[in-house]
């Protein structure tokens, strides 16, 4: 049978070649479109003034936390995915502020989303409302986040939410955000949205080991209103992430906030000065890739 198919290609051979240039587009499709990976890959996107971070597990699940505030998440979203992926498995909204969400509608939009998590306090800013609409279009049902809630991502890989730890329904919207640490073997890194000082410090007080991460993306984008010396104490990076636009209007991030970092000997990584900052765990250590 083999010599067979051997002979009919070998009196055609446009169509052998044809052939092999089918299976070696196939191949490298494959590859282009595979989700899988060997470690944990953490981006955090350069949206400017806002958070957006994207998560990728080792079984090729990715979980994105916030949106940055507008359409500006897209390309860079679209570059840390695989070729032609336009599927978001998880979205989780860690509070209703436009520069954490307004993205959020774009990636709806563009993406196929399958879940969407958010804290439960609600904005008049418009986009809250705009948020919650483009996700019931979808059919996505957004369900809320809650201390000890566990996400398997897969390949060994979860995520688990360290707060809200109550109904949030009326709180300012800061101090409702969504703190949420992943974990992949003896690797973490802690996203906090814009939780203030006043929640940091109670939250490690309860429970202070339950915080201790590699890298932290600093609360608030650096602001003096985040990153308490309590906070930095127990959480202990390594290093610490800032996302904030070049010559925002807010001073991102402090000066008091650097100060601190440094007197906790914590690196400082910034999409300001980086673009978007990628890291990769396989387990033991990040190395970081851009």
């Amino acid at each position: 049978m083999l010599s067979r198919m051997q002979s009919w290609f070998a009196r055609r051979p446009k169509i052998a070649v044809l052939a092999v240039g089918v299976l070696l587009l196939a191949a490298i499709f494959s590859v282009l479109l595979s989700r899988e990976r060997e470690g944990l890959r953490v981006t955090f996107l350069d949206v400017g003034q806002g958070d957006a971070v994207l998560i990728e597990s080792p079984s090729g699940t990715a979980l994105l936390y916030d949106g940055g505030p507008g359409a500006q998440v897209l390309a860079p979203l679209a570059s840390a995915l695989p070729l032609f992926d336009r599927t978001i498995d998880m979205v989780i909204a860690s509070h209703p502020d436009r520069d954490h969400i307004g993205g959020l509608l774009d990636v709806f939009d563009r993406y196929q989303v399958r879940a969407l998590l958010e804290p439960g306090v609600r904005s008049e800013n418009g986009t809250d409302a705009a948020l919650l609409a483009a996700a019931e279009a979808e059919g996505v049902s957004p369900g809320l986040a809650r201390a000890g809630d566990i996400l398997d991502l897969g390949g060994e890989a979860y995520a688990e939410v360290l707060f809200p730890d109550r109904d949030v329904v009326g709180m300012e919207t800061n101090s409702a955000s969504i703190v949420l640490r992943v974990r992949y073997g003896e690797t973490s890194l802690l996203l906090t949205g814009d939780l203030p000082a006043s929640i940091e410090t109670y939250l490690v007080a309860s429970s202070p080991e339950s915080f201790r991460t590699d890298i932290l993306k600093l609360g608030h984008h650096g602001s003096r209103t985040s990153s308490a010396d309590a906070f930095l104490t127990a959480v202990a990076p390594s290093i610490a992430i800032v996302s904030a636009g070049c010559g925002n209007s807010y001073g991102h991030p402090h000066t008091e906030v650097l100060e601190r970092l440094a007197a906790h000997r914590i690196a400082v990584r910034s999409t300001c000065d980086s673009g978007s900052v990628a890291f990769e765990s396989d387990g033991r250590t990040w190395s970081q890739l851009r």
